[in-house]
Parts: C-alpha cells; structure tokens; sequence
C-alpha cells in the first residue's frame, strides 16, 4: 500500500496517530533542547540569560521564514500527490529547498552585519550586547542547518514518511544537548566557550539534522523526486508555495515583533524581567512543541484528503486534532499553575526572579486554555490554503491586543498587571478563529463528497 493511500484510506483516529506520533516525540525532544539550552547559560550569569532571551525574536524570525516556506511546500506537495500530480509534487520539493537556500544567504548577511545593531536597539548594558552579538552571530552565519533541516523534514512529512523527520530531530537535539555543557564549560579537554559554545551546540546539532534529512529523502523517500540538474526556479511554483506560505511567515514574523516590542515594555521596569519572559517561552515550547507535532501530521492529512474531496476525513482528523490539543493545553496549565517556582528554580532563579517570575507564569498560562484549539484551527486554514486568515488572527492576537494592552497596563498598574494582556489576547483569538473557520467551512469543506 503506497504512503497517498494510507492518507486516504486508514482510518482517521489511527492515522492521525501514525503520522503525529512522531513529530510529537521529536518536538518534546525539541523542546527539552530548548530548555536544557537556557538551564545551561543560565549557570553562566543571568546578563547570558538575558541576552539569548533577547536573541529570541531574530531566532524566532528565522523560524518564521523557514516554517512558513514549509508550510507552503508541504501544503502544495500534499494537494498535489492527493490528485495524482507528480510533476507538480517534484517541482514544490526543489523549489522549496531553493527557497530555503535564499533563506539561509539573507540571514547570515544578517548576522555578519546587523547582530550588534540590534542588541543596541534594546539595551545600553554594554555586557548584554557583547554576549548576545557573540550568541547570535553564531546562529545567524551558520543558519543553513535549521534552513535545511526544516525543508528536508517537511518534505518527509508531506509523504507520510514522519518517522524520519522524528529521527532527524532528535538526532539534532540531542547532539545539541551533549554538546552544550562540553563546549560552553569546556570539559573533556574541549575549550570554554560560553555563550558562544551554546551557539555552537545548536547550530551543530541542527547541521547533523540536515544532512540526514537529506539521507533519508534520497534513500527511503520515493514519492518525490528532487532533481537540481538543469534546475530553474519555476515562478508558479513559488507563487503557489507563497500563496500559503508568505501569510505563514508574516504571521509567526509577528510573533518576533510581539517579543521584540515586549521586552522593550519588560526593561524599562528591569532586565530579569525580561529574563522571566524569555524563561517563559523556553518553558511552554514544551507545551506547545507537541501540538506543533500534531499540526505537522494533520496538515499533510487535511490537504491530502482536501484534494481528494473528502469531507468527512477532513472534519474528523480536524475534531480529534481540537480534542488531543486542547487535552494537552489542560495539563499545562495544572503544571504551571502548581509547580511555578520549580520551573523558575532551573534557571538558578534568585529571590528578584521568583518574585517577577512566579505570577508572571501562572498568570500567562491562563492562555493555554484557549490556544490549543486555535493553533490546530490556523493549521486547518493553512492546509486548505487560506493561510491569510491564520494571519489575521495573528495580528488581532499580538499586535492589535497583546502590544498595546501590555503598554497599557505597563503605564497604568505596573509589571505585574502586562502579563494579563497574554490571555486576553487568546480569547480574542478564540472568537476570530471560529468565526474564520465558519467561513473556511462553508466555502470550501461543506461542498465536498
């Protein structure tokens, strides 16, 4: 049986399964890198925390760029493998990997020329900006790791070949887990590199990820073909992959603008505050990082069985997505809300930290609520390729409600009052999400079968 009939024909609850299972694995592999990274340079001095916490929104937007280019790629090669189109399933394979190429070149002209510029564009601790500019340069100037790790990995997605996207991501983050004591302490007779030596354990890491995700396409990975002899980008191919993909990127850029515009907010009370937050996203990546998963085996399935005109898949992979989500999201926010000074207490949180950080936590992670469900919600638009209205709820969610609410209540009623604007904005969220996937529904789901 070949990998499009399985994505037409298992039944839904074992497929979703089959294909998320995976991804959910590698991404709580991810996650975990993400926080063991933090614990790690949190031992170096709070100015390291705070400075890869700042790093955050360019780290972010390369991301942003990357995620959002595989979106479109995964969309289009799923759609077109779900009507028997394989030139067109070739063509968004070598298109999308020399999209993420392109990728790559601007964010290392990035690092080599902006890193400092931007750490000065937040702070004045001459610390912070030194550290931050040699942690960025690093992540910037090597960026083809996470660039082609992502696009590779996508591609073994869009054909149901998810089993090695989670071996490629957990080989990464592990090598990058291993790494990161040796060459930030210097043990075993590597030298002490610091800040600099985290920077170097992720983009190894994600460099390994890479090129076995390059393996395994070429050797296990039959349903597509990605040729580069006598290759010419194919503009309506791109055109395609951007319809969904550039509202995908505009909308996870705006996540890098939300974080950028909040610490600015964070630092005019003090620089732990921002540490807090930055603590913050490292420690719900591991709530999120799953459902991220989840999308990753729904999206391939939602616009498979999109191009195959069945409705009654559709609905079913998006109603078990919601259920398993939003299950998630509930033990989230219990262990948030019961182990707060735990969590901070891994990242050698002092008395000020805990102070800041405790109600900052519990407070912020009301929102997990009502995320689960509007992630899995965007994800739907996104494989439907109505990608611009997961980009309208992004801006309501951060630029419209979060940015403004939390200068509002900044200036009102103090720090401890800019936390609430991250579960008022999910709630905005939520209603905007329904209503759009009313829309999507009788558009394009309901006049199926």
């Amino acid at each position: 049986m070949t990998q499009e009939n399985k994505m037409g024909t298992m039944p839904v609850n074992r497929l979703l399964v089959t294909m998320s299972l995976p991804m959910v694995i590698s991404m709580l592999v991810q996650a975990m890198y993400n926080i063991v990274d933090s614990i790690f340079v949190s031992m170096i001095s709070q100015s390291a925390l705070t400075a890869v916490s700042m790093a955050f929104p360019v780290q972010n937007l390369i991301i942003a760029v990357s995620a959002g280019t595989c979106v479109g790629v995964n969309a289009l090669l799923s759609r077109s493998l779900g009507e028997h189109n394989q030139k067109n399933a070739d063509s968004a394979a070598a298109n999308g990997v020399f999209l993420a190429f392109l990728g790559f070149v601007a964010f290392a002209l990035f690092g080599l020329f902006g890193s400092r510029l931007f750490f000065e564009s937040q702070t004045d601790n001459q610390e912070i900006i030194r550290l931050g500019t040699q942690y960025l340069q690093i992540c910037c100037i090597f960026s083809m790791g996470i660039f082609g790790e992502m696009m590779f990995e996508r591609i073994l997605q869009s054909t149901g070949r998810t089993i090695y996207s989670m071996i490629t991501q957990g080989t990464g983050a592990i090598i990058n887990i291993i790494l990161d004591p040796i060459l930030i302490f210097g043990l075993i007779g590597f030298p002490r590199m610091g800040i600099q030596g985290a920077a170097a354990a992720t983009v190894f890491g994600q460099i390994v990820a890479m090129l076995l995700a390059l393996m395994f396409n070429a050797t296990k990975n039959h349903d597509v073909t990605i040729r580069f002899k006598g290759f010419t980008p194919n503009g309506r191919t791109i055109r395609l992959i951007y319809a969904v993909g550039v509202p995908s990127i505009i909308m996870q850029s705006i996540g890098s603008v939300m974080t950028f515009g909040m610490n600015k907010i964070l630092i005019a009370f003090s620089e732990t505050a921002v540490a807090v937050f930055g603590v913050y996203f490292k420690l719900q990546s591991f709530i999120f990082m799953p459902i991220f998963g989840l999308n990753n085996g729904m999206i391939p399935i939602v616009a498979y069985n999109y191009g195959a005109r069945s409705k009654k898949r559709i609905m079913a992979t998006v109603r078990m997505s919601i259920y398993i989500a939003v299950g998630i999201m509930l033990i989230g926010l219990v262990v948030f809300q019961l182990f707060t000074r735990d969590l901070l207490m891994m990242f050698q949180a002092d008395e000020n930290m805990l102070a800041i950080g405790v109600p900052a936590l519990r407070i912020i992670s009301l929102s997990f609520l009502f995320a689960g469900y509007c992630i899995i919600v965007g994800s739907v638009f996104q494989a439907l390729g109505n990608g611009v209205y997961s980009l309208i709820v992004s801006i309501a969610r951060q630029l419209v409600c979060i940015l403004p609410l939390a200068y509002f209540f900044a200036r009102e009623f103090g720090l401890h009052a800019v936390w609430y604007s991250i579960p008022i904005a999910e709630i905005t969220s939520v209603i905007l999400s329904t209503i759009l996937f009313r829309k999507i529904y009788l558009e394009k789901i309901k006049v199926l079968d």
